[in-house]
């Protein structure tokens, strides 16, 4: 048989597969054969901060057949290391890098294997682990139709609840941005029932306090929930009514940046407190950089409306993050946490201090934050980031799952799927990993529906999108896609986030295309049938929350794995094909549970064309 030099997968090479705690023990061997006639070995690591390597013997140990173990122990501080081994023999020196997956090869041009250290005392709350998320904008999911108070006389309400969100910036009320549907915190506690019946077990509201367009990611008062929404009492009797039903309540912390027209900067003079463009003297002058005052500072991404704010000065650290703070003051009114929009653009400092004004109101209180890429390694503003190594985050959302989810389901290869799960489960402490946000769509993206359906993006063209329809044929191409991405969704490491709306077969390219109203007596009814489908087997099976993922076939259109938790064990088979398809299964899966899909004949288990098997034991 033959064996590769070392595979970072395999329990063969490694005391423990992916991240380890600080001042654990992991034990590494490399195998080598005989006919290598091996002089000596050597693990070679470098500290992610530092070019040095440091060279640490490998100990010759036990045979395998014609191979030889060599191997040593290690322990290192928390940190992000790369590693990789070094040989001398009768025939020179050779090094064993890392492939594009997981195995070594006898090269000197690959590339490196990764060690996350995360801190020892690093821990994430429970409550939500084997859940579901419900994503929520607010202004588009549900509108009780009671007056409100105190609302902008500027604002453009929108009589006509199926209405496609506005596209254009005229300089109409009803422009982008400025229309506005009416959903509120009583609509949202009207349909706690409907939620309920999904399984959803946390809602993650897009921002709810004050601000002056309907996305509200231009923050004006913090402290205080938009008019339109609701009163703060409104919002607290929703937050009591979800906990009754098992649903707990996270907000969205924008805090990278306010709105020009906010009660901080003031532009527009709309509030009668003094704001850092109406003055060097006001109070919150030092929260924003000013190149020239004051028309010339720094925007997010150069958008004049949303002027950056200097996390770590002092006195706007102490508003976000103090005792009396915005992050402390909405956790004692009852939500369960926060998520952080664009969390890769706060820094570390100001990061460490919203951890510990979140968990100063209880380690079960969940700290969410924004990374599109791979959050173990990201390097942002010049640096790499420890978001999820114990003292910022508890976990992200999670984009790579989502872009492989709809690439496989789209005609990509299972490989590739199965090995983004893979990459992410080696390289993310298991406390995140069991706490991941699963979408495969968002606010900020084309909704699924539209992405796997049409095959033209019509990148930036708001017109042509506005006036797009999809045929028959492709939504019923796109409803075939969704229901496999769904189910991998849902039974992927990780908590499955549902969009507002894309169960009920929302349709609509990206923002405000994707921000449309809940389709409430129009919706889908089967595919929201679907979907309390996909929930009751999540609730019904404890090794969704933590369970070992266990890959058994990943081959073109074929995925097919396992999760387990102690004796508890499911089976997933997904089949993109067009049709049936057969694989294999374990023996001990020929009498199992069918809770979804085909029964098994033996070991032969066919699924349907694009379609899945879930098998419970």
């Amino acid at each position: 048989m033959q064996y590769y030099p070392f595979d970072s997968r395999n329990l063969l090479y490694r005391s423990k597969i992916g991240a380890v705690a600080d001042g654990e023990t992991l034990r590494l061997r490399l195998l080598l054969h005989r006919d290598a006639c091996v002089h000596n070995a050597y693990l070679l690591m470098k500290d992610d901060k530092s070019v040095d390597v440091r060279e640490t013997e490998l100990q010759p140990n036990e045979w395998l057949e014609d191979y030889r173990f060599y191997d040593c122990e290690i322990s290192l501080p928390e940190g992000l290391y790369w590693y990789s081994f070094r040989y001398t023999s009768d025939y020179g020196e050779f090094f064993v890098t890392k492939t594009e997956a997981s195995l070594g090869t006898v090269s000197r041009d690959g590339v490196w294997w990764q060690q996350t250290v995360f801190e020892s005392n690093f821990t994430t709350p429970d409550w939500l682990a084997g859940g579901i998320i419900y994503q929520i904008f607010p202004d588009r999911f549900a509108k009780s139709g009671e007056a409100k108070q105190n609302v902008p006389e500027d604002r453009f309400l929108c009589e006509d609840w199926s209405k496609q969100p506005e596209y254009r910036q005229n300089n109409g009320k009803c422009s982008l941005g400025n229309d506005y549907y009416g959903g509120d915190f009583k609509g949202i506690e009207q349909k706690l029932d409907y939620l309920k019946s999904l399984g959803v077990t946390c809602i993650y509201l897009n921002p709810i306090f004050e601000a002056h367009s309907n996305h509200r990611y231009n923050t004006a008062d913090y402290m205080k929930p938009d008019p339109l929404l609701g009163t703060e009492e409104e919002l607290c009797s929703l937050i009591k009514s979800a906990k009754k039903q098992g649903i707990y309540i996270i907000l969205d912390g924008v805090f990278s940046h306010t709105g020009d027209d906010s009660r901080y900067f003031n532009r527009y003079c709309r509030y009668t407190d003094c704001g850092a463009y109406n003055s060097p003297e006001s109070k919150y002058h030092s929260w924003y950089r000013f190149n020239r005052f004051p028309d010339s500072y720094a925007a997010w991404w150069g958008v004049p409306s949303l002027p950056e704010t200097n996390e770590n000065d002092p006195s706007f650290t102490e508003f976000i993050t103090g005792e009396n703070g915005v992050i402390r003051y909405w956790l004692k009114k009852g939500i369960r946490g926060w998520r952080l929009d664009v969390a890769d653009e706060l820094p570390d400092e100001f990061l460490d201090r919203i951890r510990l004004a979140v968990k100063a109101e209880g380690e079960d209180k969940y700290l969410l934050g924004e990374v599109w890429e791979d959050a173990s390694n990201k390097i942002s503003y010049g640096s790499r980031r420890r978001f999820i190594r114990g003292s910022q985050l508890d976990s992200v959302m999670n984009y790579p799952f989502a872009n492989a989810i709809i690439d496989f389901v789209c005609g990509g290869n299972a490989d590739k799927l199965n090995e983004t799960v893979l990459d992410i489960l080696e390289n993310y402490p298991p406390q995140a990993v069991k706490l991941l946000m699963n979408h495969i769509g968002t606010h900020d993206t084309a909704r699924v529906i539209t992405r796997l359906g049409c095959s033209d993006s019509l990148q930036g063209d708001r017109y042509r999108q506005s006036q797009r329809v999809m045929s028959e044929e492709e939504y019923s191409l796109a409803l075939r896609r969704l229901r496999i991405a769904a189910a991998l969704q849902y039974t992927l490491p990780g908590v499955p986030s549902l969009y507002y709306g894309d169960e009920a077969g929302l349709a609509g390219y990206g923002d405000p295309f994707c921000r449309g109203t809940y389709p409430w007596g129009k919706e889908n009814g089967g595919l929201v049938e679907f979907y309390r489908t996909l929930g009751k087997i999540r609730r019904e099976n404890a090794v969704f929350s933590d369970g070992e993922f266990i890959p058994l076939k990943a081959e073109l259109g074929d995925m097919v794995f396992i999760r387990k938790k102690g004796e508890k064990e499911v089976l997933v088979a997904v089949n993109r094909w067009h049709e049936p398809s057969t694989v294999e299964i374990p023996d001990r899966f020929a009498g199992a549970k069918v809770m979804y899909g085909n029964a098994p004949c033996g070991t032969s288990l066919t699924v349907g064309g694009e379609d899945f098997t879930v098998l419970s034991l």
